[in-house]
């Protein structure tokens, strides 16, 4: 994540001065432990030495990084450590070959001689303050910068991480599809299909009809078949509308979840402010989220109210639909939430929950313009 701007010179000046102070006894712990856990390893009381000495700087790392957030502005996320089992051995086996690890130890055994600089530079700040508002930012965007790269997650680890969440995606994805297609299938199955079954049936015994005298038979079962044929027309409306809305695709979300929305048991504000107009993809998949959250609130949620907003930058389309129903609501494997995540993760999205019981629950996806 690289430092897009300088910090603030005033907060900059105060983090190169107060700095000093933490990194002097940090520099000195860490420092004696090493030298001492090296010298009594072969006594192996050096190995719980050694750990202690990985365990301060990683102390001392998680400092920095909150340290550098709150002054500097500069967020560092947590590196990705690799995991060890139990005993004083295991623990000592995966901190040396963990690279987080050594990056963290030299990042403190250099703190102090680079806080000795720029306690030097916080000092002639305060005295002369063109130097503070010109050159400390600079420093403070330097430090930041560093810290970012032996502090952060390296490249490698965020690549495996990213490749993880993908393979997990995809597969999620794939699920979501079929779960989608056997709805498609029964749905089918289950109306339109009886329907035309029925039409087929009322017409042939109309047919068989013609030959006799009772025409009032033969109009009841021509009209018979005309009513089904006008249901199954809009069981397959209604089954295409919920694939992909012909509204959807001429005048986009909010349109399409104004007509949504206006179709519900219950009162729905929508706010949607998406210009520019996102890919279809995240169209049809916000249009599912808002569609299935706002079916399962009518029928389990007791609530009278719901408020839908979607909105968008550069990178991200939000959506966030809350009610003020009883609450309870979890993402269960299984269940129409996990559905929801499922249909999310299509395309990369994250479908979060929050709902303490008495309400009110809060469904938010973010869904990535890009992938």
């Amino acid at each position: 994540m690289p430092v897009k701007q300088r910090p603030h010179a005033i907060r900059t000046i105060g983090f190169l001065i107060a700095s000093f102070p933490l990194r002097l006894p940090a520099f000195i712990l860490t420092l004696v432990s090493i030298v001492l856990g090296v010298a009594t390893t072969m006594l192996w009381a050096g190995i719980p030495i050694l750990i202690a000495a990985t365990s301060i700087a990683r102390g001392f790392a998680d400092l920095e990084r909150r340290w550098v957030r709150t002054m500097l502005g500069i967020e560092i996320a947590d590196p990705i450590r690799r995991p060890h089992g139990n005993g004083l051995l295991q623990t000592w086996q995966t901190r040396f070959i963990d690279p987080v690890t050594w990056r963290e130890l030299g990042f403190v055994l250099l703190a102090l001689p680079l806080g000795i600089f720029e306690f030097v530079a916080g000092i002639v700040s305060v005295v002369v303050p063109p130097f503070g508002i010109f050159v400390a930012p600079r420093i403070g965007a330097m430090h930041g910068a560093l810290s970012l790269s032996m502090l952060g997650p390296d490249r490698t680890a965020q690549l495996e991480a990213r490749t993880r969440q993908l393979k997990d995606s995809r597969a999620r994805g794939v699920d979501a599809v079929e779960a989608e297609r056997r709805r498609i299938e029964r749905d089918l199955h289950d109306g339109a299909q009886q329907r035309l079954v029925a039409v087929a049936m009322s017409l042939g015994r109309a047919q068989l009809k013609l030959d006799t005298d009772n025409q009032a038979d033969v109009r009841e079962l021509i009209g018979a078949a005309h009513s089904d044929a006008k249901l199954a027309v809009s069981e397959l409306r209604d089954l295409a509308r919920g694939i992909y809305p012909p509204v959807l695709q001429d005048r986009g979300l909010d349109a399409a979840l104004s007509s949504l929305t206006a179709r519900m048991p219950l009162h729905v504000d929508v706010e949607v402010t998406v210009e520019p107009r996102p890919p279809a993809p995240v169209e049809t998949t916000t249009y599912f989220i808002v569609s299935e959250t706002l079916t399962n609130i009518a029928k389990h949620s007791g609530a009278d109210r719901a408020s839908v907003r979607v909105t968008r930058d550069a990178a991200t389309v939000v959506v966030e639909i809350i009610d003020n129903g009883h609450g309870g609501a979890s993402v269960r494997p299984g269940g129409g939430l996990a559905g929801l995540a499922d249909r999310a993760a299509t395309i990369d999205g994250v479908l979060t929950v929050v709902s303490p019981v008495g309400g009110p629950t809060v469904v938010r996806a973010d869904l990535p313009v890009r992938w």
